[in-house]
């Protein structure tokens, strides 16, 4: 296994000095690496910013905007030619049609590449004529991004915590009850096996739709055509102490194995060696709305999302010898259309705390780190409307489901974000001061003028911190 890690590190080496020294010498890149967990908006992330970077009229946060010196945009075809293209244009058609819709969401890997034509700042800007920066982003869905963190466990480990976690989930039930009647030391039966890895993708589907974030393996709920394999043939089971040969709980832990060499490690190995910079996603009003279970099981996720960044600080000769490093790292809590503009500063420090453990990791290990809170695409205009002698601070928008237009109040973040997550580490099951809801909007119908983007709330901000010193 070290051996195996060091080849593949020097591998990965190997294969960046091409890409460094053109990079340095020649037209930069900056590989962005776009994810989140489930319903978080990646896709209208990527294609609002792309839209926002070729139309800059909505990106005055974007220094290399404001100062002018941002020549052109344009798209180019994707430098990895085994990678499927992000699909831009339908994605924009779909915001920006006269009955307007939200797109697919991920299911796959996907890449699309940006070039800016940006003349140069600083004491050589009147030496240096414009030079060309390409931007690459990476879309990758979110339900396989924990699956990083199962490099780490064996089977009995990812077992254990696996059960104890979910032992008291509604949802889990049913599986459990399956799980509890299997004598795992008898010989492996292929209709028992495809039982229970049914049954425990069934609540994995639940668990995601309930608002939980750590529903691994993820290739379960997005198998592509690795579907009926037997890699993906397997369940947490009670431990089973010297399993015989041919047993079902051997089997079940060859085939996490498996799992971990042929699916996780090869997406790790080839995608994330090249990112330098990575946006996380994170829904975090849907986990509040959820309850304090899915907000503390949002934290740890978090925690454990960023230890597969390796982050730190570009280096040359790191570069050259064991691969990139995530140089930045953002992670944002998306819309914050739905709440009004005097309850932003509150959601971001809802963020920030949630992913203090995260932060503090990778700014220890020399990244830049930040929250924010932001909305890829603004579906809401804001009002005060009156109730009870008072104005209450809201958001108007078109269901999602009937079509309607509507006002909506969903409720007081608190100014202290240890009263969510006190009661979300004390394994509470409900807020006792507060019930926060969530609507589900429609975007809205939009009137572009020449050289606007679509409308949004920060994600000028967010392309700052994450590109703006490349810029």
């Amino acid at each position: 296994m070290v051996i195996s890690t060091i080849a593949d590190t020097l591998t990965r080496g190997f294969e960046n000095v091409t890409d460094t020294v053109s990079g340095a010498f020649f037209e930069p890149t900056i590989r962005l690496g776009v994810t989140g967990l489930a319903r978080s908006g990646k896709t209208v992330f990527i294609t609002s910013l792309v839209a926002n970077l070729m139309d800059r009229g909505r990106m005055p946060g974007l220094l290399a905007q404001s100062e002018g010196r941002i020549l052109s945009a344009y798209l180019q075809p994707q430098p990895d030619d085994t990678l499927p293209r992000f699909d831009y244009e339908s994605h924009l058609g779909a915001l920006t049609a006269r009955d307007p819709h939200w797109p697919d969401s991920t299911r796959t890997i996907s890449e699309l590449r940006l070039s800016l034509k940006v003349r140069p700042s600083g004491l050589l800007s009147g030496l240096q004529g414009p030079r060309t920066i390409h931007l690459d982003i990476v879309d990758y869905p979110g339900e396989w991004l924990l699956d990083l963190g199962l490099l780490d466990k064996s089977y009995s480990q990812w077992s254990e915590e696996t059960l104890k976690r979910i032992a008291n989930r509604t949802h889990a039930q049913a599986y459990l009850s399956l799980a509890r009647t299997e004598d795992t030391a008898e010989a492996l039966e292929e209709p028992r096996a495809q039982a229970l890895a049914a049954s425990f993708t069934a609540y994995l589907t639940a668990a995601r739709q309930a608002g939980f974030s750590d529903c691994t393996p993820g290739r379960f709920l997005l198998p592509g055509d690795l579907a009926g394999s037997p890699v993906l043939t397997f369940a947490p089971l009670p431990a089973t102490p010297n399993p015989p040969r041919k047993s079902l709980a051997r089997e079940m832990e060859r085939r996490f194995e498996a799992y971990k060499s042929q699916v996780v490690k090869p997406f790790f190995r080839d995608h994330f060696a090249k990112i330098d910079r990575q946006i996380v996603l994170v829904d975090a009003l849907g986990a509040i709305h959820a309850g304090p279970q899915a907000v503390e099981d949002m934290r740890q996720a978090m925690a454990e999302i960023l230890g597969a960044f390796r982050p730190g600080q570009n280096q040359f000769l790191t570069q050259l010898l064991i691969g990139k490093r995530v140089e930045k790292i953002l992670f944002a809590a998306t819309k914050a259309d739905h709440l009004h503009h005097t309850q932003h500063a509150r959601l971001t420090a809802i963020m920030e705390a949630l992913t203090r453990d995260a932060r503090d990791r990778a700014q220890f290990a020399g990244a830049k780190t930040s929250a924010m809170s932001i909305a890829s695409l603004r579906a809401t205009i804001e009002e005060m409307r009156p109730h009870n002698g008072t104005e209450l601070p809201c958001v108007r928008g078109t269901l999602l489901d009937s079509g309607k237009q509507a006002a909506f109040y969903p409720g007081e973040l608190p100014q202290d974000p240890s009263h969510l997550l006190g009661p979300a580490r004390d394994g509470a099951e409900k807020w006792l001061e507060q019930d926060y809801q969530v609507m589900r909007f429609a975007p809205a119908q939009l009137n572009l003028k020449p050289g606007d983007g679509p409308p949004h709330i920060r994600l000028d901000r967010a392309a700052e911190f994450l590109i703006g010193d490349r810029l």
